[in-house]
């Protein structure tokens, strides 16, 4: 492990426990700033979880969160929240039903004292590829992948500097899943964000993270880099069968060896 004051997120020793089950068992990584590190594994392998730790969401028994230098506690506060945004699996699911896209995204900057509401309002649509059209419109009557693109200008719209992605594409069909993972990154690079990124597909999390761990039953398995990743340079039969399994996106600067 290194420095915590140099990254952005440090996890040591992390554990999550409900009632007897151990769902975390002792995990240490750290992120650094701009960087985008991946967490991939099956359905129950303990990354959304790891995820829902840090956003506060689910109970930590044992071991420490440090964010941008500071060990958060049980609780999170409005800075935080300021700091560390969250983009979930299913965006339907994520927005309220009956508030507007202009409700949606005007709710958190109230919240938090924000000024000039309109200007970031109409600058996190254009940011996400919605035009101002989009402002008044129900989540009913946004396709899948305009849903996800508001849900991201709603974690952005508080110019935080992490952002943690639970499977953010999932959901969507495969050409939208692209748009999006496109998004994302030409996002990342131009704020210069942290992603923190969950996901059961290793092809989508070489197309956009710089390393990953591999986890099962709340463990690590293996840690690479993309291009080890891409070039099938694992270890671990956990990892082969979940290559195996994967298919999708491949970073094309990247090329696996034959």
């Amino acid at each position: 492990m290194t420095s915590t004051r140099s990254n952005a997120l440090v996890i040591e020793k992390l554990e999550v426990k409900f009632d007897r089950f151990l769902a975390l068992r002792g995990v240490s990584f750290d992120v650094a700033p701009g960087e985008s590190f991946g967490l991939v594994g099956e359905s129950g392998s303990g990354k959304s979880t790891l995820l829902r730790a840090v956003a506060g969401l689910a109970p930590v028994s044992a071991g420490t969160i440090t964010v941008n230098g500071t060990t958060l506690g049980s609780s999170r506060t409005k800075a935080f929240y300021r700091e560390v945004q969250m983009v979930f699996q299913d965006p339907y699911g994520s927005l309220h039903p009956r508030q507007t896209v202009d409700r949606l995204l005007l709710e958190p900057l109230v919240i938090h004292g924000f000024g000039d509401i309109e200007k970031r309002i109409l600058r996190a649509l254009d940011e996400v590829g919605l035009g101002s059209s989009f402002r008044f419109r129900y989540s009913h009557q946004l396709s899948g992948g305009q849903r996800q693109r508001v849900a991201i200008a709603r974690a952005l719209i508080l110019e935080p500097s992490i952002l943690l992605l639970d499977e953010p594409t999932s959901a969507l069909d495969a050409s939208v899943q692209a748009e999006v993972l496109n998004l994302l990154e030409q996002i990342r690079r131009d704020r210069k964000l942290t992603f923190l990124m969950v996901s059961h597909d290793l092809a989508v999390v070489t197309h956009m993270c710089d390393r990953l761990m591999v986890m099962q039953n709340g463990a690590e398995v293996e840690r690479l880099t993309a291009s080890e990743l891409a070039k099938r340079k694992v270890t671990q039969e956990y990892t082969r069968n979940l290559l195996i399994a994967s298919q999708g996106f491949v970073r094309p600067d990247i090329q696996p060896e034959h």
